[in-house]
């Protein structure tokens, strides 16, 4: 019997990779007198909703679209949280 579950996935650059929108945040939060910021990473949080036979296979198909089309693998990491049933985080 299929289950519905919620994938929450964190897409962020590999360390060592230019960030040119984090130097632009990090330009901006420091003109804002935020002088204190020293580095700004910016990421993509996405939130999969998917049908599975089961966690297992639920992973797999969640570990697939992020090497597949989520994440760029040469570029950037991605970890992802799976919880059963649909719903965001706020």
């Amino acid at each position: 019997m299929s289950r519905q579950f919620t994938a929450h996935v964190r897409v962020t650059l590999k360390p060592g990779v230019v960030d040119p929108q984090g130097r632009a945040v990090l330009g901006a939060l420091q003109a804002l007198g935020f002088a204190g910021v020293a580095d700004v990473r910016v990421g993509k949080w996405i939130a999969v909703t998917l049908t599975a036979e089961s966690e297992d296979a639920a992973r797999g198909a969640v570990d697939a679209m992020c090497r597949r089309l989520l994440a760029n693998p040469v570029l950037e990491d991605y970890r992802f949280e799976l919880t059963a049933g649909a719903g965001e985080r706020p």
